[in-house]
């Protein structure tokens, strides 16, 4: 039995090289994440077959010889010691399967994960998921979790997308139902009717990179200290950067953002003149009044924060009645509404305040952010390299995904008119 166990490890070892190698090669993350996938199992099946190893006594020189005595011998229930052997190879199986299945959860792999954001050093819990030239380790589950809570809890645009978890590359059909009802005689049927897939859509993988600084870690001794401290760096740079990707993303190496898809309708793009920007009957008439009434249930306007406090805030119609409020509650803090929509308030990089804004650029969006959908397995990995334009170790955490308008019929863009 050790005999056959050394040479089944061999093998895997062996296997475990070539995909090593493979790794190094790979040219796209498909093939990468085929390869870790793999990786992984073997890597399952080497940890348990040394277990295996170590129960075994070492064979003498000669072969294994049986005690001269029966007496000696552990009594064998329906079996010889061989099958005795087979039998606890097979209990191990039961109780590995008994063990949580996600090893990233783990305390030991969390801790292995501490000690390689900040010292670089690779352990054996991590030695199994670094395959590519740079050393990498995949975030751990509760540091992804807290992040994507996160993400949830203060990420004002991703909180409200549709996230997706769908196969890149592959076109995804949008349905739509258009039925019409007919009035119908005694033998005149109406016509049936169908749902039809009309328009596509398809995710790409693009990376999304959030830099960590190695000094901001160093000082944290406890894992949750370093946990939560993680947490934060990730939250506070991704939160930025999905609001700029879903708003003004140009689809080069990113997703493509609401203002530069060329699919929302021409005549929901409208330009409000300075006069009309700061009265109710323009916004009236010329931005919700282009919002198609199936569309108007859920719809958010999405503006700098500067330009609704600047111009927003505080607007009242022709008989003095507020249409444009801060409702200050105690709970989530003020929250911004005009016409009874919510108000989604974004840094200026997002949408520029109106002041600050040129003739024909976009300062506000009136949508549905369901329409929009962000396509990630949400698994982050940190990469560790060493910089030598400035001489240190670099650490960064990126998440593979993609996002773009679903339905564009939703979506009116203001943009700014010519100053008068």
């Amino acid at each position: 039995m050790r005999k056959f166990l050394e040479k089944l490890l061999g093998q895997k070892e062996a296997r475990k090289k070539e995909l090593g190698i493979q790794a190094d090669k790979a040219t796209t993350v498909e093939e990468l994440r085929s390869i870790n996938s793999e990786l992984d199992g073997i890597n399952g099946e080497i940890s348990e077959i040394r277990s295996e190893l170590d129960k075994l006594p070492e064979e003498p020189a000669g072969g294994s010889t049986p005690p001269a005595e029966g007496r000696s011998q552990v009594p064998a229930l329906g079996g010889s010691a061989q099958t005795q052997i087979l039998n606890s190879y097979g209990m191990q199986q039961h109780q590995r399967s008994e063990q949580p299945a996600d090893h990233y959860s783990s305390v030991e792999y969390r801790s292995a994960f501490m000690k390689f954001a900040k010292t670089g050093e690779i352990t054996p819990e991590l030695r199994a998921t670094t395959t590519t030239a740079d050393v990498s380790a995949v975030i751990p589950t509760t540091i992804l979790s807290e992040v994507v809570r996160q993400l949830k809890v203060y990420g004002q645009i991703f909180k409200r997308v549709r996230q997706l978890n769908i196969k890149g590359g592959v076109d995804v059909p949008i349905a739509t139902l258009k039925p019409v009802a007919q009035w119908i005689g005694e033998t005149t049927p109406s016509d049936k009717q169908k749902v039809t897939a009309n328009t596509k859509v398809s995710f790409n993988y693009h990376g999304l990179e959030c830099k960590v600084a190695i000094s901001l870690l160093a000082d944290t001794t406890t894992l949750e200290g370093f946990e939560a401290t993680i947490t934060e760096l990730i939250v506070e740079a991704m939160i930025k950067a999905i609001d700029l990707a879903v708003v003004r993303g140009d689809g080069n190496g990113k997703a493509k953002g609401i203002l530069n898809d060329d699919r929302v309708p021409a005549a929901q793009i409208v330009t409000l003149t300075d006069a009309e920007f700061t009265s109710w009957e323009g916004w009236k008439k010329k931005v919700l009044a282009k919002l198609p009434l199936a569309y108007k249930a859920g719809a958010t306007f999405i503006m700098a924060s500067s330009t609704y406090d600047g111009y927003i805030d505080g607007m009242t119609d022709d008989q003095g009645q507020p249409i444009a409020r801060t409702n200050y509650g105690i709970t989530e803090g003020p929250q911004g509404r005009f016409s009874g929509k919510e108000v989604i308030e974004v840094e200026d990089d997002v949408l520029p305040f109106y002041d600050d804004a040129a003739a024909g650029e976009a300062v506000a969006i009136l949508c549905n952010l369901k329409n929009y959908g962000f396509n990630s397995n949400l698994e982050m990995q940190l990469f560790r390299y060493f910089d030598h334009d400035t001489n240190e170790w670099v650490d960064k955490a990126i998440l593979i995904a993609d996002g773009k308008l679903i339905d564009p019929n939703g979506v009116v863009i203001v943009k700014k008119g010519t100053t008068t």
